[in-house]
């Protein structure tokens, strides 16, 4: 039994029979003691004072007196603040708390059922064209202990990793080593993975046939890039019903409201 649970069920009998009225467990009132007083855990006396027609000082202390004599494995010692009683743990009840808690593997630990709160960790989605390196483990292991804490609060915990940095720069550069990486490889190449992303850079621009075919860079493919922005920003204007670049204006400032709105 919790030491709180005991305080508390000790306090109501000790109570009912000092004052011959019955107490609702709502009225034990315990908290932890603050730090400047001695003890660890206060008994409220103000919600007694009506049944034993005291002040809240001698009220605490005839309760103190009480909780020492009974639980005395409990409580060791007690002192009486402006109708607060502070009481103090004995150290036999911590031993005996820390040895419970050795004994079961799972103390604390609340059990997880189909209704308990669902809860989703993600980590450590590592940037998919780098190496992993020693900040993932910790990463790793980070999310992996919030997961078996929130867990342990019984909790269903669903792990997840996000393959993510899948943006329109990768795009180009997954592109560009197909048009012109040759099949080079970080084994082939003897460079790491993130530094492929400059193939083709030697290359002139504007010297290549298939970039002067297409209408592209080299490296970068911003004209199709361009080309691309352009038809899908005309057809959200369409779909809006937004003047597009025609007229002096009026269509410049309709695709500026809209560009700005997509920043936000």
């Amino acid at each position: 039994m919790k030491i709180e649970t005991r305080i508390a069920e000790a306090v109501k009998t000790i109570v009912e029979q000092l004052y011959g009225q019955p107490v609702e467990e709502k009225m034990v009132q315990l908290q932890q003691t603050r730090p400047e007083f001695e003890g660890q855990l206060t008994v409220v006396s103000f919600p007694f004072t009506k049944m034993s027609h005291k002040a809240p000082d001698a009220t605490a202390q005839e309760i103190g007196q009480q909780l020492v004599e009974r639980l005395p494995e409990v409580v060791s010692a007690y002192n009486v603040v402006k109708g607060f009683l502070n009481l103090s743990i004995s150290s036999q009840q911590w031993i005996a708390l820390l040895q419970t808690i050795s004994e079961n593997p799972r103390f604390g630990f609340q059990p997880v059922t189909e209704d308990s709160p669902l809860v989703m960790i993600e980590y450590s989605s590592p940037n998919t064209n780098k190496p992993l390196h020693l900040g993932h483990v910790r990463n790793n292991l980070l999310g992996w202990a919030l997961a078996q804490v929130m867990e342990a609060n019984g909790n269903r915990v669903v792990k997840t990793n996000i393959v993510n940095d899948r943006g329109i720069h990768i795009c180009k550069s997954m592109l560009a080593w197909l048009k012109w990486g040759n099949g080079e490889t970080p084994e082939s190449s003897g460079k790491k993975g993130d530094h492929l992303r400059q193939v083709g850079a030697e290359r002139p621009r504007g010297t290549c046939p298939v970039a002067q075919d297409e209408r592209v860079g080299v490296c970068r493919l911003r004209r199709d890039l361009q080309g691309t922005r352009r038809i899908v920003r005309q057809d959200i204007l369409r779909k809006r019903d937004l003047p597009g670049r025609q007229g002096k204006g009026g269509g410049r400032t309709a695709e500026r409201l809209l560009l700005s709105q997509g920043r936000r």
